[in-house]
C-alpha cells in the first residue's frame, strides 16, 4: 500500500469516525423531552449532526480519489466500531461480549481486505 493509498484511507476513517460521532448525537438529542415536535428537529443538537453528516459525504468522495473501491466498504465498516465504543463511553451503554467479537471479526476483515 502506498503512502498516499495510507494518507487517503485515513480520510475515509476520519469521516467514518465524524459520522459516528454525529449519530452518537442524534440519539443523545432523542433521549431528551422536547415542548414540541418542530423543537425536536430544529434543535442545535440535531443541526449540528445532519451538518456533520453532510461533511462525511465530502469527506469520503475526497478519500475515494485515492482508495479503491473494493476496499472503500471495509473502511467504512469501521463506523460500527466507533459507534459501538462512543455509545460505551457517552450513552453508558454496555459493550457485550459478542458486540466485542464483532468489533474484533470487523478489525481483521478490514485487515484481510487492506492487504489483498
Amino acid at each position: 500500500m502506498t503512502s498516499e493509498m495510507l494518507i487517503f484511507s485515513g480520510v475515509m476513517i476520519i469521516g467514518a469516525f465524524v459520522s459516528s460521532v454525529s449519530q452518537i448525537m442524534l440519539k443523545k438529542s432523542a433521549q431528551k423531552e422536547y415542548p414540541s415536535k418542530i423543537r425536536e428537529y430544529l434543535n442545535p443538537l440535531v443541526i449540528t449532526a445532519y451538518f456533520l453528516f453532510f461533511g462525511c459525504t465530502f469527506i469520503s468522495m475526497y478519500g475515494l480519489k485515492v482508495v479503491p473501491l473494493s476496499l472503500a466498504p471495509a473502511l467504512e465498516a469501521t463506523g460500527y466500531i466507533f459507534v459501538a465504543v462512543l455509545s460505551y463511553i457517552f450513552l453508558k451503554e454496555k459493550l457485550t461480549l459478542r458486540q466485542i467479537a464483532g468489533m474484533a471479526l470487523i478489525a481483521a476483515g478490514i485487515l484481510v481486505s487492506s492487504f489483498l
